[in-house]
């Protein structure tokens, strides 16, 4: 038997129904794709790490470039420390020049001044030592053979010297040995470490505080044995010098004006640093 008009109204009220949820379900799925879609493209997280990212490179930028400001104007304030030096030697080269020959021309004798700073040099092990000048020795830092050390020369340290003789030699270094010691084997003492002397920003960590800020500040407070001689002495780790070209003297343990090596051989402490550095 065929359906009735009312049973067709029904079947079609029924498939629009379907019809109606199945397009609402498919909105919703579109929808829900398209959020996903944004969310796997663009997630908030990688936003926020974006920004940060952003955020840190232009703070990066900003520190690099106020740093290039700043080793800038601190590289122009070393060079003209280094050029004031370097007429402050002349100066005194000059200076000395001109008293030797105004006392050749009064006929006296030109005296030069008592040396400022010594370099000690330990020629001698550890053998046969007495507790004293063992003592001494490491308080000068000399440790090792062929150790090297800058020491203010003062009444004390004379007295100090005078007890060790026998294991080291010193001399009053000139200012070419200061600088080709410090410039080839300096090294600097940074939280009990021996670290090189690769740069000046090495010397301004430890020193700046006393106004040392680069390695002609260091050769300048060593030569002219300035205020801060201490700390600039104590900052350099103790110089480890080779064996000096040619040996040793043959009778290396008597006093240098008997033909031996120890004890206080004045200026010609330049001539054994030229051939230990």
């Amino acid at each position: 038997m065929a359906p009735s008009t009312t049973g067709y109204i029904k079947i079609a009220s029924r498939v629009l129904r379907l019809v109606r949820d199945y397009a609402q379900i498919l909105e919703d799925d579109i929808d829900r794709v398209g959020f996903l879609q944004q969310v796997i493209e663009v997630p908030e997280t990688l936003l926020k790490k974006r920004k940060q990212n952003e955020k840190a490179r232009e703070e990066r930028l900003a520190a690099a470039a106020t740093a290039r400001k700043a080793s800038k104007a601190k590289r122009r304030v070393i060079f003209k420390r280094a050029e004031s030096y370097v007429k402050e030697y002349l100066a005194k080269e000059k200076e000395e020049v001109r008293l030797k020959r105004a006392a050749r021309a009064s006929g006296d004798f030109y005296v030069p001044a008592q040396p400022k700073v010594y370099f000690v040099i330990r020629i001698r092990g550890i053998n046969e030592i007495a507790p004293k000048p063992r003592k001494i020795l490491q308080l000068l830092r000399l440790l090792q053979i062929n150790n090297g050390v800058f020491v203010k020369a003062t009444r004390a340290t004379q007295q100090m010297l005078r007890l060790v003789e026998p294991y080291v030699t010193y001399g009053e270094p000139n200012l070419k040995s200061i600088r080709e010691l410090i410039y080839k084997r300096g090294y600097g003492k940074i939280n009990k470490q021996r670290i090189p002397l690769t740069n000046n920003g090495v010397i301004e960590e430890s020193l700046g505080k006393f106004d040392i800020l680069c390695v002609e500040d260091l050769v300048h407070e060593i030569a002219t044995a300035g205020p801060n001689f201490k700390q600039a002495s104590n900052f350099l780790w103790p110089f480890k010098l080779s064996n000096p070209t040619g040996g040793w003297r043959t009778r290396k343990f008597k006093h240098y004006v008997q033909g031996g090596d120890f004890g206080d051989r004045e200026t010609s402490i330049n001539k054994l640093i030229r051939q230990m550095n």
